[in-house]
């Protein structure tokens, strides 16, 4: 004998935890089914602990999906503003960091509690931990019938917020992607998002030596370019600059780093010519960066002139050192992969999903929200964004 609820949900992070709050508001009997021991882990870990729950300035643009116009409906019924608006009603104390990335000041635990708290306050919200999935199925009457490690339970409505593939240690699987293609749904090719480069050349022995050494660069390829933090690891690139690279980035490929975005180099290098004929192009470098990536980059771009004083150089020279400063080319062998991954690239195509309702067109009552879509925000709070703005948008027809 099966339990029955109007909603299961699939998945207790940040968009499953969103859905079940606002469908219980609408009166529905909701059930969520988390296979890990705790309801959202990852939003717990994520920010480092603080949780960059939103950010001030949010637009389709900051969004990657195969179908670019899928996120406009969603975002525009649930913005950043609405979630602001829950976080004060909360009292909950939050900072503004540049790129209007808003954190949490006491702890990522003061969203999940929110959130908890939402699902309480309606007296509608089952969630059982330790639950694993095992099978769905659609039955004659129109119900699905959901089996698990802790019985079977049949819904109305079956909403697919399971995440992506993102740190397994944290509950990531495919699950999702499987349901998706168990009901027809095609699903894109998902690899690791926002996620740090590692390198197995020469380069790998630089970042390694560097390892905690940190300034603001920019990283471009023929896709995008952004300018931020860079952080030299012992595998490889990481700090925001990398992460968000990394989403426009494909095996195999080259990207540029320029060390000195803020600089116009030729022009400054041709000035201290004039002024100080005797410097060594290092000092003049040392004033934008630390001496220990200095050092390294001299090795790297201009060790048979280390010792030359800079009236010694041609201008032909110069010209070539800056140009190596500002687009210098490596080659990662690849990425740190899902273990380290903020997000997963790809998933759920959402061709046969409705932008309105988050439903599937083949499966009537079926919904998929969040991660598991192929729909991939940028760093700075625009996931955790996604999430809100597609479990409200579910929410109201569940």
């Amino acid at each position: 004998m099966s339990m029955h609820y109007d909603v299961i949900v699939l998945g207790a992070g940040a968009s499953g935890l969103m859905l079940a709050a606002h469908a219980a508001w609408r009166g529905r009997k909701v059930l969520v089914v988390e296979k890990a021991n705790k309801v959202g882990k990852k939003i717990l870990m994520s920010g480092g602990g603080k949780c960059n729950f939103t950010n001030l300035y949010v637009e389709p643009e900051n969004f990657i999906s195969h179908n670019p116009h899928f996120v406009i409906s969603a975002l525009s019924r649930y913005s950043n503003w609405d979630f602001i608006g829950m976080v004060c009603d909360y009292g909950i104390a939050y900072e503004e960091r540049k790129h209007g990335q808003l954190f949490t000041l006491n702890g990522s635990k003061d969203i999940l509690n929110m959130l908890l708290a939402e699902c309480e306050k309606a007296k509608l919200v089952t969630l059982k931990t330790d639950c694993e999935l095992k099978t769905v199925k659609k039955l004659d009457n129109a119900l699905f019938q959901v089996s698990t490690t802790q019985g079977h339970f049949s819904c109305e409505s079956l909403v697919v917020a399971s995440g992506g593939l993102s740190i397994p240690t944290l509950g990531g699987s495919g699950v999702g992607y499987e349901i998706a293609k168990q009901f027809g749904h095609p699903v894109f090719p998902t690899r690791a998002g926002l996620v740090p480069f590692t390198f197995s050349d020469q380069f790998k022995e630089v970042t390694t030596r560097l390892s905690g050494n940190a300034l603001d660069v920019t990283l471009s390829n023929d896709k995008h370019s952004f300018t931020e933090a860079l952080l030299f690891t012992h595998r490889g690139l990481s700090g925001p600059s990398s992460l968000q690279l990394s989403n426009y980035w494909h095996a195999g490929e080259s990207f540029q780093i320029n060390f000195f975005p803020a600089q116009d180099l030729i022009e400054y290098f041709k000035l201290k010519k004039q002024q100080q004929p005797k410097v060594l192009l290092r000092t003049l470098v040392s004033e934008f960066t630390a001496k220990s990536i200095v050092l390294e980059l001299q090795q790297l771009i201009w060790s048979d002139y280390a010792d030359t004083a800079i009236a010694q150089l041609s201008d032909t020279v110069l010209e070539q050192i800056a140009s190596q400063l500002q687009s210098f080319v490596v080659k990662p062998s690849g990425t740190e992969g899902y273990r380290t991954a903020e997000v997963t690239l790809g998933g759920v195509d959402t061709a046969e999903i409705s932008s309105k309702t988050m439903q599937s067109q083949r499966v009537h009552g079926l919904y998929f929200i969040g991660e598991v879509l192929d729909v991939t925000g940028h760093l700075g709070g625009y996931n955790f964004q996604w999430a809100w703005s597609s479990a409200y948008a579910a929410a109201q027809y569940v």
